[in-house]
C-alpha cells in the first residue's frame, strides 16, 4: 500500500499498521498543530454488498466513542468520508498493545496488575455511564505506554444502549474474552464487559486464560465449567482474589458485579490482601479508586459558568490558543483552579482575577471535562479533595492538555502524593498551604508566560530509535543500579557509571548524556547541588532519582529547584525503571526536535547553591556543556 500524502485536511506521516480493508496512519493536523492517528477504510477494498454495512459500523464507532471523554479511552477527534476512504481521526497514543507484552511473556507484579485493572475499569465505568458497551475488551485493544498508563481503544462493535445496530443473535467479540451470553447470541449489557476484564485480570495474575483451546472448546468451558482457582496457579494470590474473579466470571450476568466501580473496589481489596496490606490502607503505587469512581456522580456545584470568563466575556467553543483581552488586544492567560473548599477558591480568584481569566470549580471531574473543550494555561489543584486527589487530576490533565503548566497546592506534604505528582502529574511547582501571595503570583506569572510561548509550538513526538548516541549516566556508590540499568537499556544506548560527582562531571564532558539516574543519598550535598544546577544550565538532561529517603520536604525541593523527571523508591521496581528511562530518552529526543519546549522546565534559581564551593565546582564542569551536544541551547 503506497503511502498517501493527505486524507482530508490531515498530512500523512507514516503507516502505523495495515490490514485487508485499510490502514492506520500517523498524521498531523495543521489547523491546530496536533499529531493524530487516522484509521481509514479503503472503499474499493470491500465488496459492494458489504460496504454499506461496514461503513455503517465504522461510522457507529466514531459516534459511540465520540461521546466518551476520558483519559483512559482513546479520544475520537473527527470523522470523514470521500469517494475513496472513510476515516476516523483519533488521539495518537505512544504505546504498545497489552497483547504484545503478553506475547513477549511479560510477567506482571501483583501491584502492577492492580493498577492496570484499576485504570481499565475507570475508563469502562465512564463508558457505561454514557450507556456505551464495548463488547470486545481484550489485550490487543488496550494500549500501554512506557509509564504504565493505559488507553482502551477499538470500539468497533460497541453498542449504544439506545441503538439497534447490533441485534440479539449477533455473535460479536473475541472467544477467549467473551462472556457466556455472547456465545449464545443473547442480549448483553455492561456485565459482559466486566466479564472480559475479569478474564484479562485472571490472565495477568496467573499467566494463562481461564479457558484455553479452540473456539468450540472455549465456548463449552465458558458455558459449563468453572476456571481453576487463581491461587492454585499463583500461590502468592490471596483467596480473596479467587472470590472476586469467580464472581466476575460467573456464568449468569446477574451474579456478577453490577458496576465497574463495584468490581474495582473489590479487586483493589483483593490485591491489597495479596500484598499483605490490611484495613483501609492502599498499596504504594496503587490509587484508591473510590474517589475516582465517585467522580461519575458529578456534583452540580460549579463555582463559575465555564462558558464565560471572569470578565463576563464568552469563550468560543474549542477555546482557541489563548484568551484575548478585548480592551488591550493583549493575550491574557487562563487559570483553572480546583479546590473542594469554596473559601480557598474565593481567595485564589480574588488574587488572580484582575490579571487573568480565572475558572474555578470544586469538582475534579468537571475540571477534566472542561479541559477537553477549552485550553487552559495554568492548572492549580489542591491535593486532598473528596472526589479526586490533586495528583490524579493532574495526571489525567497531563494526558488531556499536555502544554498546560500544572501546580499542586496543598497543606498535606505526604510523600506518596508528592512522588505521584512527579511521576504522574509532571507538575511545574509544589506550593504548600498557607501560601505566600507574592511568591504564588510570581510562579503563576512564569507558568502563564511559558504556556503562552508554547501555544503556537508545532506538536512533536519523537520516536525512540533502536540505537541512539545519547546515553544514560548512573551515579551511585553501589554498582548494582548501573548493572540493572545496563541490562534494561544497554542495547539501546550507552550506559555510563560514576561513583561520585567528579566522575559524573568527567563523563558528561566526554559523552552526550540524555538521562541521569542517581541515588540522592550517595553524597547528599553534592548530588543535590548537581541536580539543581544541571536543570538550570542544561534543562534538556532528564533526571531520575532513586532513593530510600522518606523526607517529603526534600522531594518538594527537588521538584521546585531541580524538576526531577521521575522518582523511584528502593528496592527498585525493574519494570518501572525501564519504563521511566525509555520515557526520559524519548523526551530528550523531543526536546532536540523542539528545544522551545524546554521553557516548560524553568526552575527556581538556587543562588545559594551556585555560590557555594561545591556549586562553583559543578558550574565550572556543567557550563562548558552548553551547546556541546544540544545545538547551542
Amino acid at each position: 500500500m503506497a503511502l498517501v500524502q493527505k486524507i482530508g485536511k490531515y498530512e500523512i506521516q507514516s503507516i502505523l499498521g495495515k490490514g485487508g480493508m485499510g490502514a492506520v496512519y500517523r498524521a498531523f493536523d495543521p489547523a491546530i498543530s496536533r499529531s493524530v492517528a487516522i484509521k481509514a477504510i479503503v472503499k474499493n477494498s470491500v465488496g459492494e454488498e458489504d460496504l454499506k454495512h461496514i461503513i455503517q459500523r465504522f461510522r457507529h464507532e466514531a459516534q459511540a466513542v465520540g461521546r466518551l471523554v476520558h483519559p483512559r479511552i482513546v479520544q475520537i477527534y473527527d470523522y470523514g468520508e470521500d469517494d475513496e476512504v472513510a476515516y476516523i481521526v483519533m488521539e495518537l497514543v505512544n504505546g504498545k498493545p497489552l497483547s504484545e507484552h503478553l506475547a513477549q511473556e511479560t510477567s506482571y507484579e501483583i501491584r502492577e496488575v492492580g493498577e492496570i485493572i484499576r485504570q481499565l475499569l475507570d475508563g469502562i465505568g465512564h463508558a457505561h455511564a454514557e450507556r456505551v458497551i464495548h463488547r470486545d475488551i481484550k489485550p490487543s485493544n488496550i494500549l500501554v505506554n512506557s509509564d504504565g498508563r493505559i488507553k482502551l481503544s477499538d470500539f468497533g462493535i460497541a453498542r449504544i444502549e439506545s441503538s439497534n445496530l447490533t441485534q440479539v443473535g449477533d455473535v460479536l467479540g473475541t472467544p477467549h474474552y467473551m462472556a457466556p451470553e455472547q456465545f449464545l447470541g443473547a442480549e448483553i449489557d455492561t456485565q459482559a464487559d466486566l466479564y472480559s476484564v475479569g478474564v484479562i485480570a485472571y490472565e495477568l495474575l496467573t499467566g494463562r486464560k481461564p479457558f484455553t483451546g479452540n473456539t468450540a472448546a472455549v465456548m463449552q468451558a465458558a458455558l459449563n465449567q468453572e476456571p481453576e482457582l487463581p491461587s492454585h496457579l499463583q500461590p502468592k494470590l490471596s483467596p480473596l482474589i479467587d472470590q472476586v474473579l469467580l464472581k466476575v466470571l460467573a456464568k449468569k450476568a446477574a451474579n456478577r458485579y453490577r458496576t465497574a466501580h463495584e468490581f474495582s473496589e473489590a479487586f483493589r481489596e483483593a490485591i491489597n490482601a495479596s500484598l499483605g496490606v490490611t484495613g483501609n490502607n492502599t498499596v504504594p503505587g496503587m490509587l484508591d479508586t473510590s474517589a475516582l469512581m465517585n467522580a461519575a456522580r458529578m456534583i452540580n456545584t460549579p463555582i463559575v459558568d465555564p462558558t464565560i470568563n471572569s470578565n463576563g466575556e464568552a469563550i468560543p467553543e474549542g477555546g482557541g490558543e489563548s484568551a484575548i483581552n478585548l480592551d488591550t488586544g493583549v493575550k491574557k492567560g487562563r487559570l483553572l483552579i480546583i479546590d473542594d473548599e469554596e473559601r480557598i477558591l474565593t481567595a485564589l480568584k480574588s488574587l488572580f482575577r484582575n490579571r487573568y481569566h480565572v475558572f474555578a470549580t470544586t469538582d475534579g471531574h468537571k475540571a477534566l471535562d472542561f479541559l477537553q473543550r477549552y485550553q487552559m494555561h495554568v492548572i492549580i489543584s489542591d491535593q486532598r479533595m473528596p472526589i479526586m486527589t490533586g495528583v490524579e487530576l493532574l495526571r489525567q490533565s497531563r494526558d488531556i492538555s499536555p502544554r498546560s503548566v500544572r501546580i499542586l497546592l496543598t497543606g498535606y506534604s505526604d510523600l506518596a502524593s508528592i512522588v505521584g505528582s512527579i511521576n504522574d502529574g509532571e507538575i511545574y511547582r509544589f506550593i504548600s498551604k498557607p501560601w505566600d501571595n507574592v511568591e504564588l503570583q510570581k510562579i503563576v506569572a512564569e507558568g502563564v508566560t511559558i504556556a503562552l510561548e508554547l501555544a503556537n509550538t508545532k506538536g512533536v513526538t519523537a520516536e525512540l530509535p533502536e540505537n541512539m548516541d545519547a546515553g544514560v549516566l548512573v551515579i551511585d556508590k553501589d554498582e548494582d543500579l548501573h548493572r540493572v540499568t545496563r541490562e534494561l537499556v544497554g542495547n539501546r544506548c550507552p550506559v555510563h557509571y560514576a561513583p561520585d560527582l567528579d566522575g559524573a562531571l568527567a563523563i558528561m564532558q566526554a559523552q552526550e548524556v540524555a538521562v541521569v539516574i542517581t541515588d540522592i543519598e550517595a553524597g547528599y550535598d553534592q548530588v543535590m547541588a548537581m541536580l539543581k544546577i544541571l536543570k538550570q544550565e542544561n534543562p534538556q538532561i532528564l533526571t531520575i532519582v532513586v532513593t530510600t529517603a522518606s523526607d517529603s520536604e526534600l522531594v518538594i525541593e527537588l521538584i521546585n529547584q531541580a524538576q526531577i523527571f521521575r522518582f523511584l523508591n528502593k528496592p527498585v521496581n525493574v519494570r518501572l525503571l525501564k519504563g521511566h528511562v525509555e520515557a526520559a530518552l524519548q523526551r530528550y529526543l523531543t526536546y532536540k526536535q523542539a528545544p522551545q519546549l524546554l521553557d516548560a522546565h524553568r526552575v527556581q534559581r538556587a543562588d545559594s547553591v551556585r555560590t557555594s564551593s561545591i556549586g562553583k565546582r559543578i558550574l565550572d564542569g556543567i557550563q562548558s556543556l552548553r551547546g556541546k551536544w544540544f545545538g547551542g541551547r
